[in-house]
């Protein structure tokens, strides 16, 4: 591994550290089923890669870090209400996440949804207090975003289209399903990756390019590590889409090509950070490690 690389992962460590240190804080203790299975599913560690993108953005901003990490950790709490309803029996049916027993599994499928529903609420709790930010114009802002992200128009609209897609006669195309994935999972990377410029009041339209290239090479590399990878290297179930004969971006592309996609949008991420120069390095690896992770 080289210095630059063994540096982005030390980086990426620091933020998932303090990140995790927020969340410990922010969640409310252990003292029931709906606030144990809370915590499980928030503090069972993963990559924080949007908890990542919000506080490289907000360095980059000159953000105070008090008020980047709680807003890491708002969207980290959204991230992870979403894994939870995800998993249920009635969408993906997943037994495992991160390498253990999903929260439907563990307690069952109403303890879910409520903590599901508890870890979306909590995600805007948290962006609304003032220590997010003493201006009530930014905070507004963070709060109309991320349900923007969230909502019938980003991520919950996107799960929708890809429930659909199961029970249609012919597989998506290629342009349909960057459509829904640029929902799917795009629409909180690009929320991510806005935080801080909205944080630090400046204007992000270069981001919002390297945003959306990143969220589907993202994207794209799930569906390869699905192809590719092992339950004990990604850590949940793998194979299942082709078992469920779900068109993807490899179905449709082919590995190798879908790899070169991947790296195309890559390139792309990183010309779009031109304006940032040095400033943006924490990006442009982010980047180049989303399309080389293996988990």
């Amino acid at each position: 591994m080289d210095t630059e690389t063994l540096h982005f992962h030390a980086l990426l460590s620091q933020v998932a550290t303090a990140t995790e240190e927020a969340l410990e804080a922010l969640l409310p203790p252990a003292s029931s089923p709906l606030t144990e299975a809370m915590r499980y599913a928030t503090l069972s560690g993963g990559k924080r890669m949007r908890a990542f993108f919000v506080i490289e953005t907000c360095n980059m901003f000159h953000v105070p870090p008090t008020q980047a990490v709680r807003a890491a950790a708002a969207v980290e709490c959204l991230h992870a209400y979403s894994l939870i309803h995800d998993d249920l029996p009635a969408m993906d049916d997943d037994d495992l996440r991160r390498g253990k027993p999903t929260v439907h599994r563990k307690w069952d499928d109403a303890t879910a949804i409520l903590a599901g529903d508890a870890l979306q609420t909590i995600a805007f709790e948290i962006l609304a207090a003032p220590k997010t930010a003493p201006d009530p114009a930014v905070r507004l802002k963070l709060i109309t975003r991320l349900a923007e992200a969230a909502g019938a128009r980003g991520m919950v609209g996107g799960q929708m289209l890809d429930i659909l897609a199961e029970t249609r006669r012919t597989p998506l195309s290629l342009e349909e399903i960057t459509d829904l994935q640029a929902l799917k999972t795009g629409a909180l990377i690009s929320w991510s990756v806005e935080a801080g410029g909205i944080l630090g009041k400046s204007n992000t339209d270069a981001l919002a390019v390297y945003a959306e290239a990143v969220g589907l090479a993202f994207q794209i590399q799930d569906d390869i590590l699905d192809v590719t990878g092992t339950a004990e290297t990604t850590g949940k179930a793998t194979g299942k889409d082709a078992e469920a004969g779900k068109a993807t971006f490899v179905s449709l592309l082919g590995l190798d090509a879908a790899r070169k996609k991947a790296q195309d949008l890559v390139s792309e991420a990183c010309d779009a950070l031109a304006p940032y120069g040095s400033a943006a390095s924490g990006l442009r690896r982010a980047a180049q490690y989303i399309v080389a992770r293996e988990n």
